[in-house]
């Protein structure tokens, strides 16, 4: 009862933030931009990606469907929500240790493991949030707008068609998978939270660390290549995998034992930072 108390606690915290709703807004706004610039000129682009595969195949129906369209979307903007998830989720430690009020919940009946507990419980609840309002935006919304129909998917072993039939259950294990990718952002901005008393420090600190990580993901240097494929920023896009016939699941269930690995790892570096900081001075 206590945990779940102050797990409400927390939740009505980040309700009461103003920054928990800029990422929803950007996510509406952000959408709206690409569904209309899809609608309005959509289908040149479509001729332009499918140009080299005209001679062997004929494109008819609805290619430029809500399915593609939701696609379309998720590449675009799933790699820039890390940053609104650490917006909020950054300062859950350090915000409250800034103002002083973390002492007043060090008197309170409740131990230091499920104070923070709830607040990782409450960032992960905010992070599910943010990743249905971007599936309700992208694929429910794109489907009313342009329709639905086979699904067109372009990788680097070339074009891919995907049955109508054959996409909802794709979108709900990429979804997910790019669920627990972001929950990996918010543990890690917590963590890094417990660390300073500075409310932007953590929130800098971790996108500092998810572009450092990304730059040795890309760089095509033979000594990152070892650590390359434990870093959690290599597995962020793995939502992708769902979208290829067939459909690698070595590569997924790896993606995901990393991702809840970092987890862990993070959870309990916290509870540990946590338990032995000072935060009666």
């Amino acid at each position: 009862m206590i945990l779940l108390h102050s797990l409400y606690n927390e939740i009505i915290k980040i309700a009461l933030k103003p920054r928990s709703y800029l990422g929803l807004a950007a996510i509406t706004v952000l959408v709206g931009v690409i569904q209309f610039a899809l609608k309005a000129d959509g289908m040149s682009i479509i001729s332009f990606v499918t140009a080299s595969f005209e001679q062997t195949l004929t494109f008819e129906g609805n290619v430029l469907n809500g399915n593609l369209v939701a696609f379309i979307i998720l590449q675009m903007l799933l790699i820039q929500i890390p940053l609104l998830v650490a917006l909020v989720t950054g300062d859950l430690v350090s915000g409250e240790a800034a103002m002083g009020t973390i002492r007043m919940l060090a008197t309170k009946p409740i131990s230091r493991i499920q104070l923070l507990l709830s607040k990782f419980i409450a960032g992960g609840i905010y992070t599910l949030i943010v990743i249905l309002w971007m599936g309700i935006m992208s694929v429910v919304v794109g489907k009313l707008l342009f329709g639905t129909g086979d699904m067109m998917v372009l990788n680097s072993d070339g074009l891919v068609i995907l049955q109508e039939a054959d996409v909802n259950w794709r979108y709900l294990g990429g979804f997910a998978v790019a669920f627990l990718a972001l929950f990996t952002v918010s543990s890690l901005s917590i963590c890094l939270s417990c660390f300073t008393d500075n409310s932007i420090g953590p929130i800098v600190a971790t996108m500092s660390v998810i572009l450092l990580f990304t730059i040795i993901g890309t760089l095509d240097v033979r000594v990152f290549d070892p650590i390359k494929p434990y870093l959690f920023t290599t597995h962020m896009a793995s939502w992708r995998s769902f979208f290829e016939d067939p459909l690698p699941m070595d590569a997924i269930w790896r993606s995901i034992a990393v991702l809840v690995a970092h987890n862990v790892v993070l959870i309990s570096v916290s509870l540990y930072t946590f338990h032995r900081k000072d935060i009666q001075s």
